[in-house]
């Protein structure tokens, strides 16, 4: 009996390892054959657009370009950038990519890749406003941003200091047409994202002074989730700038 007993444990466990071990293997095929939704914002070119049935831009590029260096399936999902990290803390998006400021705000919700550009805000004014040259003369006039973003954010901490009062849009062509039309003094945006805008096309706008801050964008993911994917994102933004790929992106939508 005691030899019995001793070989059924035996084979209880032996039954339960290779349980284990299959379990490992399913896990193992089912990350390899998962595909992460990742959620960008296309109105906000060169970074994100559409063009035709098309999303085109930097990030769509890179992200691209990093899953396919890494061997991972991506779905891409277009929204307001304001309802990005909402749709990640309701597991409707596994990662983003938006032109996104890395900020310690952000920071508290999701975890960011090494920063892949850098940014910075600006003061946009109409090209015939020769009145205001910097943020300091912004005092009493409207000042129009994009909601969600860190342009919002710097003019709302900043509105009782500055003398502001602030507009939000839900897009960023809202908001150029809000400073053009002169309903609005001036507008807060990303310089790499005016600029390419204005040089794309007659807004009727100008940039004036100096840029705000130093802004760094990152791809995120859902704070202490996706670590294995985050991992191999940092991976694969190492390696498309190693080979090149990085840099042919830039030079495709913002030249040398």
């Amino acid at each position: 009996m005691k030899k019995f007993g001793l070989f059924s444990l035996f084979l209880i466990l032996t039954i339960f390892i290779a349980a284990c071990g299959s379990s490992d293997a399913t896990s193992g095929k089912e990350e390899k054959s998962k595909v992460y939704k990742v959620g960008v914002d296309t109105t906000y070119p060169p970074f994100e657009f559409k063009e035709g049935n098309d999303y085109k831009g930097i990030d769509i590029d890179l992200i691209n370009a990093v899953a396919k260096n890494q061997g991972f399936k991506i779905e891409l999902s277009s929204m307001d950038f304001g309802g990005i990290i909402p749709a990640m803390q309701a597991n409707q998006l596994d990662v983003a990519i938006a032109g996104m400021s890395i900020t310690e705000d952000r920071k508290k919700i999701v975890d960011f890749s090494t920063p892949y550009f850098d940014a910075g805000l600006t003061v946009v004014v109409k090209k015939d406003n020769s009145s205001i040259k910097s943020v300091n003369d912004l005092k009493g006039k409207k000042v129009a941003v994009k909601k969600g973003t860190t342009g919002a954010k710097y003019a709302q901490d900043n509105a009782a200091k500055l003398g502001i009062t602030v507009v939000q849009f839900n897009d960023s062509p809202a908001m150029f047409q809000e400073v053009s039309n002169g309903n609005a003094e001036a507008l807060i945006e990303d310089y790499p994202v005016i600029s390419y805008a204005i040089a794309q096309k007659d807004l009727g706008l100008t940039i004036v002074g100096d840029r705000l801050n130093g802004d760094q964008y990152g791809i995120a993911v859902l704070k202490g989730q996706n670590q294995n994917l985050l991992k191999k994102i940092n991976k694969g933004l190492e390696e498309i700038k190693k080979d090149g790929t990085y840099d042919q992106i830039i030079k495709t939508y913002l030249g040398e």
